[in-house]
Parts: C-alpha cells; structure tokens; sequence
C-alpha cells in the first residue's frame, strides 16, 4: 500500500531494531546510486532504449520512448535496479520531473523516499500535480 496521510510510511522508531537495521541499509543503497544533481541526468527521450541485462535481468530489457507505458517501464526499472553510472545515462533530468507525479506511485516506497529526499524538485511536483 503506498504511503499517504491516513497510512504513514513507518518510521525506524515504529520497528524492531533488525528490521529498522536491514530498512536502513536498503534505504542507503539507494542513496548511494543518486546522482549528485538531476542537472547529471541526460538520458535519451526519443527512440528505442536497450538496457543491458543487469538492470532488465527479469524481462522486457528493449523499450520505445514513443510509448508512455514502456517509457514508465524503463524509468520504474532504472530507479530499481539502476546503478550510479546507470542514472545518467538512461534518465533524463526532464522526462524524469514530467513523469514523477506518476512514477512516484508505481516505484517502491523506499525509491520514492529516497529520490524525493534528495531532491525537493520531485516532491514539489508532486505536490503541484495533485
């Protein structure tokens, strides 16, 4: 379920110390992959993107940008499964604000916290779409 005001994302108080343990390290390895700034992310917008199988080990590893679901797939497959060097080559700073309002509902809650800590500009969007 995704977080919202009547369903608060727990907090490392609200758990035992394994589990705030183990949520603190799946938090920081995502922390750890982000780009510096969004101004880093220079991703294509257009054409077919191919992703190599570290990132799409699981599926669809080829997806055209023309298409919003497959474009929202690549995206939601980046942030999951991307590493630091990955982020800017496949995202793009532009792509990445347009589709956040959207895309922050189909990554895990995780992503969307650590994403949206780092970077303000992704909240605000989201507060402005709604």
């Amino acid at each position: 379920m995704p977080s919202s005001p009547q369903h608060p994302a727990p907090t490392a108080s609200d758990l035992s110390g394994a589990v705030a343990e183990d949520l603190a390290l799946y938090r920081e390895k995502f922390r750890l992959r982000l780009p510096e700034s969004l101004d880093e992310l220079h991703g294509p917008t257009q054409g077919v993107v191919e992703l190599p199988l570290h990132l799409a080990w699981s599926g669809m590893t080829s997806y055209d940008m023309s298409k919003p679901r497959q474009r929202m797939g690549l995206y939601r497959t980046v942030l999951h499964e991307g590493l630091r060097d990955d982020l800017p080559r496949y995202l793009n700073r532009d792509l990445l604000l347009q589709l956040w309002p959207v895309l922050r509902t189909l990554v895990g809650r995780t992503v969307r916290t650590v994403w949206e800590d780092a970077f303000p500009q992704l909240a605000s969007r989201t507060q402005a779409a709604a």
